[in-house]
């Protein structure tokens, strides 16, 4: 974000890698749980099949796809990549029942039990909404956000959630950045976008006219801070 931009009027974040990661890694979490059914597998092994599948998928936005459909169309979604993760992990093959083990790690991750929040976000949250600033999510997650937030004290601190699911569209793509700025009233040259990704969150909310910083963590949160944003 340019020192002479002015605050902004909201404040929109990316979720996963820039508000909570993932405790561990992917593959220390696949490979949890695939132990509890019968699977052993490398967590390295996994992490690495996990991360070259989900970047082949295609992105996760439905367009034209009903509310009703949409959480079925969620769960398939990710049930190809965790089947092509293991796949590509050579060891799909052990399960007896992959489908019963999938709808267990699916509802795994809509709880507090993987993720951790990074140790700046609380008070940094709590910062901007006392100076009247308002905040949003947004995000290339689905619905399962909503649980997660609850889930993780995080929930009271946004006006709004805007999802790729929801929308149709994933960052970068303009069009979920106007979803959410559309539902603030919210001109873009009035909003500020957060996130991890240089590509989706910077160059994307650039692109869509925002404010834009590209917040590089490590996993305790320790390279760049959401405090040091607005001094």
């Amino acid at each position: 974000m340019n020192e002479n931009n002015k605050r902004p009027k909201v404040i929109f974040l990316d979720a996963v890698g820039t508000l909570f990661g993932v405790r561990g890694s992917v593959g220390e979490v696949y490979a949890s749980i695939a132990w509890k059914y019968g699977v052993a597998v490398s967590a390295e092994v996994l992490n690495r099949a996990f991360f070259e599948s989900f970047k082949v998928a295609e992105p996760a936005c439905f367009p034209g796809v009903s509310a009703v459909d949409l959480p079925q169309q969620e769960y398939r979604w990710w049930h190809a990549i965790a089947l092509q993760t293991f796949h590509r992990a050579n060891v799909l093959h052990y399960f007896s029942n992959f489908d019963d083990f999938f709808a267990n790690l699916y509802a795994h991750f809509a709880t507090a039990a993987p993720w951790f929040v990074y140790p700046d976000v609380y008070k940094t949250l709590e910062s901007w909404h006392h100076r009247g600033i308002e905040l949003g999510i947004l995000s290339n997650f689905d619905s399962r956000i909503y649980a997660v937030l609850k889930a993780l004290n995080l929930a009271d601190f946004f006006k709004s959630v805007t999802i790729s699911t929801e929308i149709g569209a994933a960052k970068p793509d303009a069009k979920i950045f106007a979803a959410a700025l559309q539902k603030h009233g919210c001109a873009p040259g009035e909003a500020l976008h957060i996130g991890d990704s240089f590509e989706e969150d910077y160059q994307g909310a650039i692109a869509a006219g925002l404010q834009s910083f590209w917040l590089q963590r490590d996993k305790n949160g320790n390279d760049s801070r959401l405090e040091s944003i607005l001094l």
